[in-house]
């Protein structure tokens, strides 16, 4: 048995540092236990009753979870060298100030079915499992495509160059939940409460003098959610992987970014129309993601490198956010000088 033992360890380092999908199985099995910890210690002990969280808990919940992604990517950039960790905070930043305009759609989507607050936090973390698996699947096949068919990589970068000039161009508006057609589906193959029945998705219930089991509006609004991210991954997806196909940079800095969410949806929900000029950067960053890649593939020209990239969503990021706080202070200080001069 003393013989056996240091074998066994031997053979344990070994495989923890064999290469599973581009990197060390040490490191998938690191973020695999934080990920499930978050979630434990999510569900399980700082909500384990439903209740409604103020200012104070969503704004230290978003630190903790800006600061845990920080910390990860602070990691990977100690063990696999700066380019990765470059990557990895460009991914991050881009991910999470593209998942901004989903807080727009949860907050429309628990209006329309008058999803009470402490309700909402539930909702939203079955929503982010199922996000965890989505984003898995589209990135592995995104990966697996890049890798197989190389010219794809352009096709993203036209696609993501488009994307930003029409955000540039269209308006932004909010979306229509009585002709959305997975809600109609729902209730056309379901039975559906017309009520909210506490933390359910769904309950049992007697109609015409038969028990059935019902599902509640908590269920639609889970569903949109999942199918509205969905659709956002159609733009998010092909921006990181158009910043790098490592799936492990690309998954773990999607799904930290997404972690937070919730957090970040009560403490932006009813703030998150003031930053409208963050919707003018986030399509001059998708056409710079894009417009880089064209550039030096189909012209020719040098290549931007993933510092001078990193510096370049940084700043647009910022000076879409510092724009919008200034711009929505302005009408408010004429309103003020107008009714001094009035007087």
């Amino acid at each position: 048995m003393d013989a056996l033992l240091p074998q066994l360890i031997d053979t344990s380092q070994i495989f923890l540092h064999e290469a599973w999908l581009g990197k060390p199985v040490f490191m998938w099995l690191v973020f695999g236990a934080l990920i499930l910890g978050l979630l434990v210690f999510d569900l399980g002990i700082a909500h384990s009753r439903p209740h409604q969280m103020g200012f104070r808990e969503s704004l230290l919940s978003s630190l903790f979870y800006v600061g845990v992604g920080l910390a990860f990517g602070g990691w990977v950039w100690w063990e696999l060298g700066h380019g990765a960790g470059e990557l990895y905070f460009t991914g991050y930043l881009v991910e999470k100030t593209l998942s901004l305009d989903n807080i727009f759609v949860m907050s429309v989507v628990f209006s329309y079915f008058a999803v009470p607050l402490q309700y909402q936090h539930r909702v939203l973390f079955w929503g982010i499992l199922g996000v965890i698996v989505l984003r898995g699947a589209m990135i592995t096949l995104g990966v697996a495509v890049l890798h197989k068919f190389a010219w794809v990589l352009l096709l993203f970068a036209a696609f993501l160059v488009l994307t930003g000039a029409k955000m540039l161009l269209t308006k932004e508006a909010p979306p229509d939940i009585d002709k959305n057609p997975v809600v109609r589906l729902l209730k056309r193959f379901m039975n559906v409460t017309r009520v909210i029945y506490g933390p359910h998705f769904f309950v049992r219930q007697v109609h015409d003098g038969k028990i059935g089991t019902y599902a509640t509006p908590l269920f639609l609004a889970l569903v949109v959610i999942e199918v509205s991210d969905i659709i956002f991954a159609v733009d998010s997806v092909p921006a990181i992987l158009s910043i790098t196909s490592d799936p492990f940079i690309v998954y773990t800095s999607n799904i930290f970014a997404i972690l937070g969410l919730r957090a970040l949806y009560f403490l932006l929900a009813e703030a998150v129309h003031r930053f409208r000029y963050l919707r003018h950067a986030l399509a001059f960053l998708l056409m710079f993601i894009g417009g880089k890649i064209l550039a030096a593939d189909l012209l020719g020209l040098p290549k931007i490198g993933t510092s001078a990239s990193l510096a370049i969503t940084a700043i647009l990021i910022a000076g879409g956010i510092a724009y919008s706080v200034l711009r929505a202070g302005k009408p408010e200080r004429r309103r003020i000088a107008g009714s001094r001069a009035s007087s």
